[in-house]
């Protein structure tokens, strides 16, 4: 059975994160959802993609989330794309996913 944990992975920079970004939205909200088809965790940021506004955002949330710098998460690819892979450091993947178990109830 796919889970959210196909979008976690761990890697010697940190943990990996796959993310599909939904801009525009009225409400930031982090985890939105988990994309089955895509292997991705949804985020709704409500600024718009221009002027790396939507990817700031999306560091800002995520950094918040898991209570770390902004500094520690870093974009790794996707950034004119709205499926982008986030590198998380200075946490463990059985934090991350411990904290995301929490939300997706599994």
């Amino acid at each position: 059975m796919p889970s959210f944990t196909d979008a976690i992975k761990q890697s010697n920079k940190g943990v990996i994160l796959c993310l599909h970004v939904i801009p525009g939205s009225s409400q930031t909200v982090f985890p939105y959802n988990y994309n089955l088809w895509r292997k991705a965790i949804e985020i709704k940021v409500r600024s718009e993609a221009k002027d790396n506004k939507a990817n700031n955002e999306v560091r800002e949330t995520i950094a918040w989330f898991f209570r770390l710098s902004t500094k520690d998460v870093l974009l790794i690819s996707g950034e004119k794309s709205r499926e982008k892979t986030i590198c998380l450091k200075k946490i463990s993947i059985d934090d991350v996913t411990e904290k995301l178990k929490g939300i997706f109830h599994e």
